[in-house]
């Protein structure tokens, strides 16, 4: 019997072990099927969610900024696609790859992007180097580092660098306006960037796009008043007076009378606003705009013209100047010569401070001031520039005798060359003052009538002999056109008084004088060389730009025995 029970014990323990086999596998094949139902349907959702947290990143779409043009549509801002190179730090360290080729393509030191990363190595994303040429950002991802891509983003470039430098102003990094136009209207060139979810690995490289969240919406472009040859040809001239008479600056502004539009305006110096490292934060304002100066003779003529409107003097008044010097106050008022008797006209034509100042003594005290005020003076012009400066003009009407002498020669008050150039245009419309514009116009916009037309037709044919052979202004004359204008040459203020060697040097005018299309005012600072009256430094200037925009846009000659005669002097005629 013991046999055969051995027998049986043996049986069964052999057919225990399979059984117990087959138990473990169906029990492991039950666990590995609830595990499977639970990853592909109970927990499906949360883990897709963990999955997509960790690869899927919602990124932005920049949006292209839009255009800056000039008023005939050449471009002179326009945003470039560029690569920005980004880094996820704690990938890039992990991998212990080697940063030597990164940090030379880069143009950065080694030693100092590595410290960068480490100092940033519980972020994801960190820019190493923003804005480079497509070439150089393709040699960047042939290195293959863990953790190392492109963004795509956009660059401003200005196809007419310094020239335009001052009006457009620039944007920063991140393409966004910084100063001068560009900050003005920013959210119009803007736009709106667009999203999208991407799928990146684990080393936060982008596999695919998933979908597009929101598309880009690209900047407007913004056609400006400005023509681009008259800027060219502004800023040449401007910029060869500078230098050629060693003076510290200099600022130009061409309105176009019929519309208030301003077809140039430049300064000296500038800055290329592609290339920013260097430019000194000084030559960065736009002088035009942001810097007041007295303007010096070149009120006369709207000091004449507050004498006529208020029926004081009339056009055949005549002033005595001798002996050429007189006391206010305590104080020395001089011509440059004694001009005895003289009529209003050549009152403006030998710029007489004398007789500006003894008209200034005979008007009521605030008729002269009131017309400053008509004018704009002390406020800004409404451009919306960025840093525009209104001037200053006394609050009240002067009631000193020698406030009320110096403010009849352009001492007391102060102006920007572009308030200069809007008078003088408001003088050229025949007294109607038009609101400036930076921006093109389809039609010329309603003006306000400051001063009656018939004082300001009258006015002009007056200043007229500023720009004749007698004049203090005969540089500033235009062959074949009449010109009307006025010299300034103001000493500048300094702390106790003024300075006996600094000066500043204008020439306002308008052409042609029998039907004006063009209002300029030229400035120029602390001229050096010699030479500092208006007449000499800035005269010439506007000569040179007035003859190209006047033939560059076509205006007839309004003086053309004027011409024929030059002409014939040149052997040209006969």
């Amino acid at each position: 019997m013991a046999p055969r029970a051995q027998q049986e014990e043996s049986q069964s323990v052999v057919l225990w072990r399979p059984t117990l086999l087959l138990v473990f596998f169906v029990a492991l094949a039950g666990v590995l099927l609830w595990r499977a139902l639970s990853l592909q349907i109970l927990d499906r959702e949360f883990l897709q969610n963990q999955g997509d947290a960790r690869h899927l990143r919602v990124v932005e779409m920049p949006a292209h900024r839009g255009a800056v043009t000039d008023r005939y549509g050449d471009p002179l801002a326009l945003s470039s696609p560029v690569d920005s190179v980004w880094a996820h730090p704690g990938y890039l360290l992990e991998s212990g790859a080697d940063l030597t080729a990164l940090a030379s393509l880069l143009g950065l030191n080694e030693r100092t992007m590595r410290r960068r990363l480490e100092a940033r190595s519980e972020r994801e994303f960190v820019y190493l180097r923003r804005h480079l040429s497509p070439d150089r950002a393709a040699q960047v991802m042939e290195l293959g580092l863990p953790g190392v891509a492109l963004q795509r983003e956009y660059r401003r470039f200005y196809p007419a660098g310094e020239v335009t430098a001052h009006v457009l102003g620039f944007t920063n990094i991140d393409d966004r306006g910084q100063e001068g136009l560009e900050l003005s209207f920013d959210e119009w060139l803007r736009g709106e960037p667009g999203a999208k979810r991407v799928l990146r690995d684990r080393l936060g490289r982008r596999v695919r796009d998933v979908e597009s969240l929101r598309e880009p919406r690209p900047g407007n472009t913004l056609a400006l008043s400005i023509d681009r040859r008259l800027q060219y040809l502004a800023y040449r001239e401007l910029k060869a007076a500078v230098r050629e008479h060693g003076a510290r600056g200099g600022s130009l502004v061409l309105l176009d009378v019929k519309t208030g539009e301003v077809l140039a305006m430049v300064n000296q110096p500038s800055f290329n606003p592609n290339n920013r490292t260097n430019a000194q934060p000084a030559h960065m304002r736009n002088r035009a705009v942001t810097d007041a100066f007295e303007p010096g003779s070149t009120v006369k003529p709207l000091l004449i013209a507050a004498a006529l409107e208020s029926g004081q003097l009339r056009p055949d008044s005549v002033i005595n100047t001798s002996p050429g010097v007189m006391r206010v106050g305590g104080h020395t008022v001089r011509d440059f010569r004694d001009y005895g008797t003289i009529d209003l006209s050549t009152l403006l034509n030998r710029s007489s401070t004398v007789g500006a100042a003894k008209v200034g003594l005979e008007l009521e005290d605030d008729v002269f001031w009131e017309l400053l005020v008509r004018f704009g003076f002390g406020m800004t012009t409404g451009t919306g520039f960025p840093g525009e400066s209104a001037g200053s003009l006394p609050i009240v009407p002067p009631r000193s005798a020698i406030e009320r002498a110096t403010l009849s020669y352009g001492y007391g008050l102060s102006v920007t060359p572009l308030q200069l150039a809007q008078s003088y245009a408001t003088l050229a419309a025949d007294g109607v003052q038009r609101p400036i514009s930076f921006l093109k116009l389809e039609e010329a916009p309603d003006g306000e009538q400051v001063l009656d037309a018939n004082v300001a037709q009258l006015l002009r044919e007056m200043m007229e002999g500023v720009a004749g052979s007698q004049g203090t202004g005969r540089r500033a004359g235009v062959s074949g056109y009449r010109i009307a204008g006025k010299t300034g040459t103001a000493k500048k203020s300094i702390a106790g008084g003024y300075a006996d060697d600094l000066y500043v040097a204008t020439f306002a005018g308008l052409a042609p004088a029998s039907r004006p299309r063009l209002a300029m005012a030229v400035v120029i600072d602390e001229p050096s060389a010699g030479a500092y009256y208006g007449g000499q430094v800035a005269a010439p200037v506007f000569a040179s730009v007035m003859t190209g925009a006047l033939r560059l846009l076509n205006v007839p000659p309004d003086d053309l025995p004027a011409l024929d005669a030059h002409m014939a002097s040149r052997g040209g005629a006969g």
